[in-house]
């Protein structure tokens, strides 16, 4: 009899812990993201890519590359990119540039860690050309196709939304006008700071010219 009474009493109980921890999973989750939420940009990044025969529009992704993105916009918003030539084409595969040299081997003068997260799976990827692992600098591509070859060799750090037309007409020797970057990195550039000063400090030995570190 006593057993019977509980019965509905026990499985009361349990709906009711299920329900609270339920919330407590719920404001936790919520919690996280409030906390989470100023480690990235609220709105995505934009990058402004002027060249001789036209504009790309791409947004970048600092969420699967926060290292690659701030090492992007940091050249970008100090004018390293600016009159740089794109060195390398080859048809229907993609356009590489960001080597202040013009042959390939050039860059800023440090290296740093790839971000192998993305795909390169859609024409008009923005990665990160290497000559091996650590070896990322400045120099970049855009894809004219998808390039599953390049999974797991190089960092993808964003896409093209608009100008894919351009990326297909742009060939060797043609130029980067200026790159500009739309939207509020202050949050990246913070969690970034100290590998931030380090490049800077290197940048502004080997190219001094530069405009002032954003």
């Amino acid at each position: 009899m006593n057993k019977a009474s509980n019965c509905p009493r026990r499985g009361e109980l349990l709906r009711r812990i299920r329900v609270n921890l339920t919330a407590i999973r719920l404001i936790g989750l919520s919690f996280g993201l409030s906390l989470a939420a100023p480690l990235f940009a609220a709105e995505p990044l934009i990058a402004r890519i002027t060249t001789n025969i036209g504009d790309i529009t791409a947004e970048l992704n600092d969420r699967a590359a926060p290292t690659t993105v701030a090492n992007f916009v940091n050249l970008a918003q100090r004018g390293f990119y600016d009159g740089l030539t794109f060195h390398r084409w080859e048809k229907n595969f993609m356009i590489q540039g960001g080597d202040p040299l013009g042959d390939g081997t050039g860059g800023p003068g440090y290296r740093f860690g790839g971000e192998i997260i993305l795909r390169h799976n859609q024409p008009g990827i923005l990665s990160m050309a290497n000559s091996g692992p650590g070896t990322d600098g400045s120099q970049f591509f855009i894809t004219h196709l998808a390039t599953a070859h390049l999974n797991g060799k190089h960092s993808v750090f964003g896409k093209v939304i608009d100008g894919l037309p351009v990326v297909q007409a742009l060939r060797r020797k043609d130029t980067i006008v200026s790159i500009r970057i739309e939207g509020d990195y202050s949050a990246l550039f913070e969690r970034k700071a100290a590998q931030l000063a380090d490049w800077n400090a290197v940048l502004e030995s080997n190219y001094p010219d530069l405009l002032v570190a954003p």
